[in-house]
């Protein structure tokens, strides 16, 4: 390993003084940053050794000095040794708090991570959903929780955390905490977003998840076929909640849009668009990127059935829409009285509109991640999965293709 700090003595022959004497300086470079600072020492420039940065001769004042140069070397090699004892990282801050007697401030990772947690908090609704704070205050509350379970404390220095540390905090998620592997590695990722930002801001040296290697393991998403939507659809509800609810998941099913975009739209959500019919346009409350869906008949007659509605007209709302997890639990008592044996949840809609209602109708993926608002095409290759109806169907017209290929080389054969 490389030494991080190099010392040097050189002349400062620009400043010679009235006797014809330069100053002795010493140049302190640890990791390309320098520190220079006068020896209090003056020599005749032609007695000093460059290469060897000590003064030239036997005399009385040349022992003198280098003995005073060794001294400032000493005294420098003293200080990078008393850092490695403390098991303080050698860098610039702290050799320079260490050489003035200057207590280098402790970094706690508690406070750092709260610090995060507020600004989420106090963004709310510009740049991060509510789902995003809940996330990562669940991800502190497994960090504290991890902290006291493994060292039996409250906080810790960042300066201590390494690869081991977050070996054992993933093993912790899944043993103690039971986390499924995609959870786990989620809150790690909260994690080191964390340690990122001691990155940045040079709290931190080195990057103790540069090691660390997680996978998230990909995950079949639910979805409706299209018998399942027409069941829903003529499905006659003798109680208005559900009638609503299934409308609302319905017109979500054939927008693609997520449950706080929909419950976030408002009439002004509804242009003309290139083609002269009716879109949404709608910026993603997840991502803040756009999204342009032209309206399916059955969307915009859902839209019409609701526009009288007061709360729609109180509140400037497209849609009537409950919350979340009312919408949730009349979902699975649709799915129930649909006979539907899946576990029926709105986003299953996004999912349905990528595949049943887009896809396997022959909208290519890039068209489909476009509307859904995605950044990029992987994204959207986890919600569009190919159905076996659309391979059969597209492997049936290249079939054609070669049938038609054969008989002609035949007919040519034959003539």
């Amino acid at each position: 390993m490389n030494n991080p700090i190099s010392i040097l003595f050189y002349l400062k022959r620009v400043k010679v003084n009235a006797q014809g004497l330069a100053p002795i300086f010493q140049r302190i470079t640890i990791n390309g940053r320098r520190l220079d600072n006068s020896t209090g020492k003056f020599v005749d420039p032609d007695k000093w050794h460059s290469e060897m940065s000590i003064m030239r001769g036997t005399s009385e004042e040349a022992r003198s000095i280098n003995r005073h140069l060794d001294n400032l070397k000493s005294k420098i090699l003293n200080v990078e040794k008393n850092l490695i004892i403390k098991d303080i990282p050698v860098n610039f801050e702290s050799f320079k708090n260490e050489l003035s007697g200057k207590k280098e401030r402790e970094r706690m990772l508690v406070p750092i991570f709260e610090e995060h947690n507020r600004k989420i908090k106090e963004l709310l609704g510009q740049e991060y959903a509510p789902g995003t704070l809940e996330r990562y205050q669940t991800s502190l509350k497994h960090t504290k929780d991890f902290l006291f379970w493994k060292y039996n404390l409250t906080d810790i220095n960042i300066e201590k955390i390494d690869h081991a540390f977050i070996m054992e905090y993933e093993f912790y998620l899944r043993s103690v905490r039971k986390c499924a592997n995609n959870t786990a590695v989620k809150y790690i990722k909260n994690f080191h977003k964390i340690i990122n930002l001691c990155l940045a801001n040079s709290w931190l040296n080195k990057d103790p998840f540069i090691n660390y290697k997680s996978k998230i393991k990909e995950v079949v998403r639910g979805f409706l076929t299209e018998k399942e939507i027409e069941d829903i659809i003529n499905k006659e509800f003798m109680s208005e909640r559900l009638e609503l609810v299934r409308d609302i998941f319905i017109f979500s099913c054939f927008t693609g849009l997520a449950y706080i975009d929909v419950q976030q739209l408002k009439t002004d959500n509804v242009a003309l668009g290139i083609d002269g019919d009716k879109w949404i346009f709608k910026n993603r409350q997840k991502t803040d990127t756009p999204s342009k869906i032209p309206l399916l008949p059955i969307a915009q007659a859902i839209i019409n059935k609701y526009e009288n509605n007061p709360i729609c007209k109180n509140e400037n709302r497209l849609l009537p829409i409950l919350s979340n997890q009312k919408m949730n639990a009349y979902l699975k008592e649709i799915a129930d009285v649909c006979k539907i044996n899946k576990e029926l949840t709105f986003h299953i809609a996004r999912h349905t509109f990528a595949t049943t209602v887009t896809l396997s109708n022959g909208v290519p993926i890039e068209t489909v991640s476009k509307m859904l608002g995605h950044t990029n095409l992987k994204t959207t290759q986890h919600y569009a999965k190919v159905l076996d109806r659309k391979v059969s169907d597209d492997m049936m017209i290249l079939k054609n293709k070669f049938s038609i290929k054969q008989e002609q080389t035949q007919s040519s054969k034959q003539q």
